[in-house]
């Protein structure tokens, strides 16, 4: 295996021979005052930290779907090395939220939870059975029958009815399991148009998923893909000649969603995305493929716009309305697709970028208004160790071979499509079978599937803003809706006695007071300002 290169950007850094192959260390952490020091650091911003007891004007809540542990470690590693470091020692953008706690992502029924009742958890606040969307666990899934007198409410939908503007963002279709919860009550998940409807579901009088997103709550936006399920049987796809709507109904749910709103508009591409003026546009609708939309690594930004600017285009329309807002934005089945798959690199690559929006959502709206949680769903049965030195990529090999005399990836699945065997063993591999530059490589798993499994533990929720200190210890993931609801004083918490932050300017100078004090217990920085704390 050839030398790690990578371009390090802190002082300077020695090679030690570990094990027959080279590992990376900077020279400034063999002295432990370079640990001393960034304790310090750590332990100064941690005794800073002040509950924001205020009410949140503003929700946004990020999902990850599939996002556990192992891929957000995994994907810091990578957005380190993505900037020529070694990546161990990089921080994604949720690492840098104040609080941090962990959520159960069982179901009522299951142990290994599937997107639908998860989102209904975390969304409406009640823990549901698997494959079913926005019903409590009275439902049975498939069961059109069980639907009516279960429906549960989103926090979306409770932040609408309170007045503020709404929007959904995803990298799926916007019918999808995830953001599907905000709107829909459907006994099942796959029932995404009318054309996916049982015979007895639809004479029974149950609605398609495509259908309730135009019917049920008045979302001001809307982004991601899912347009075949919105026109027609037989419409013509803009983009692709092969494809078309698949509505039975002969109805345009765009025509319909579009229809008495005004300033409203329907894009299906990155350009027309671009054009749309959010100072005089209320409402956006924009579908940019007829199911998912493309991994990050296949995407073409000529034509495909990212997550980041989706969720920068939402924000900037619904920041508008004075009574606040709440986003849903999720890099959902990409990450929960490319684990599936066992294609690590795009389900990392996924991450990475959706932190990179969480980066930028943090600099369109203030922590002082707006409650921003960062979570997932649930895992994946996703490994990521072996012996490997320090700045090893992180979809490289392992130092130490297998048992077997071959090599294997740092990065591996329980189970999934990676499990071969020929001629009684596993595949030989080597760096540059793994490292293809965009996809192809499936990552070895021990266990034969046709499509890998979600992982049953417990994920991580981040947060930051107002009343974000409700994120803590052990939860249900149903606590999530509770939590946000009571931040923002809406159903079912409107008599929550929390006041909104009146005096901007007052905290914005807390904050730099904060700063001065945190100068003056590392440095010998303004001595006399110093002596007044």
């Amino acid at each position: 295996m050839s030398l790690v290169q990578h371009t390090l950007k802190a002082g300077l850094f020695i090679l030690l021979f570990i094990n027959g192959y080279f590992s990376v260390i900077p020279e400034e952490e063999q002295d432990p005052q370079f640990w001393n020091v960034k304790a310090q650091q750590a332990l100064v911003s941690a005794l800073a930290v002040k509950p924001n007891v205020h009410r949140a004007k503003n929700l946004i809540l990020f999902l990850g779907d599939g996002m556990g542990l192992t891929t957000l470690t995994a994907a810091r590693i990578l957005k380190g090395q993505l900037a020529g470091r070694t990546g161990e020692e990089g921080t994604l953008t949720m690492d840098t939220f104040p609080y941090v706690a962990l959520s159960k992502t069982y179901t009522v029924d299951q142990q290994m939870p599937d997107s639908a009742a998860t989102a209904t958890a975390y969304l409406c606040g009640v823990k549901a059975i698997y494959g079913t969307m926005g019903l409590s666990a009275a439902a049975r899934r498939s069961q059109c029958s069980t639907t009516k007198g279960n429906e549960v409410k989103s926090v979306l939908h409770r932040a609408r009815v309170a007045g503020k503007s709404v929007g959904i963002v995803t990298t799926t279709r916007v019918q999808h399991a995830s953001p599907g919860a905000n709107y829909a009550h459907i006994a099942d998940r796959e029932w995404y148009s009318d054309t996916n409807l049982p015979p007895s579901a639809a004479g029974e009088g149950c609605k398609d998923i495509a259908y309730q997103l135009v019917h049920n709550t008045d979302i001001n936006v809307i982004l991601g893909g899912g347009r075949q399920y919105m026109f027609p049987k037989g419409t013509a796809d803009p983009e692709y000649a092969q494809s078309t709507g698949d509505r039975l109904d002969n109805t345009s749910l765009v025509d319909v969603w579009l229809t008495n709103r005004k300033n409203a508009k329907y894009v299906w591409n990155k350009a027309q995305l671009d054009a749309v003026d959010e100072r005089n546009t209320d409402y956006l609708m924009g579908l940019f493929e007829p199911k998912d939309t493309r991994y990050e690594l296949e995407r073409n930004p000529d034509t495909d716009p990212s997550l980041t600017e989706m969720m920068e285009k939402a924000i900037k329309i619904l920041r508008k309305n004075p009574k606040g807002f709440y986003l849903f934005v999720e890099d959902n089945g990409r990450i929960d697709h490319g684990h599936h798959s066992s294609e690590a690199k795009l389900s990392l690559h996924e991450a990475v970028e959706f932190d990179r929006a969480i980066a930028r959502a943090a600099e369109l709206t203030s922590e002082l208004d707006t409650l921003t949680v960062a979570t997932a769903d649930h895992s994946h049965v996703f490994s990521f160790g072996g012996r490997s030195p320090r700045g090893n990529p992180v979809l490289g090999l392992s130092s130490k071979m297998g048992d077997d005399n071959k090599y294997f990836t740092t990065a591996l699945y329980g189970n999934g499509p990676g499990h071969v065997i020929i001629n009684g063993t596993r595949p030989d591999i080597n760096f540059n079978i793994t490292s293809k530059f965009n996809t192809g490589y499936v990552q070895q798993s021990a266990v034969p599937l046709s499509s890998e499994t979600h992982g049953s533990e417990d994920v991580a929720i981040f947060a930051k803003g107002p009343m974000a200190h409700l994120f803590h210890g052990v939860q249900e993931q149903s606590y999530i809706a509770h939590a946000m609801a009571y931040a923002a004083c809406i159903e079912p918490y409107t008599n929550c006695q929390l006041e909104p932050i009146l005096d901007k300017g007052h905290a914005v100078g807390s904050q730099l007071s904060v700063l001065l004090v945190l100068l003056c217990l590392l440095t010998s920085f303004m001595p006399l300002y110093c002596k007044l704390f």
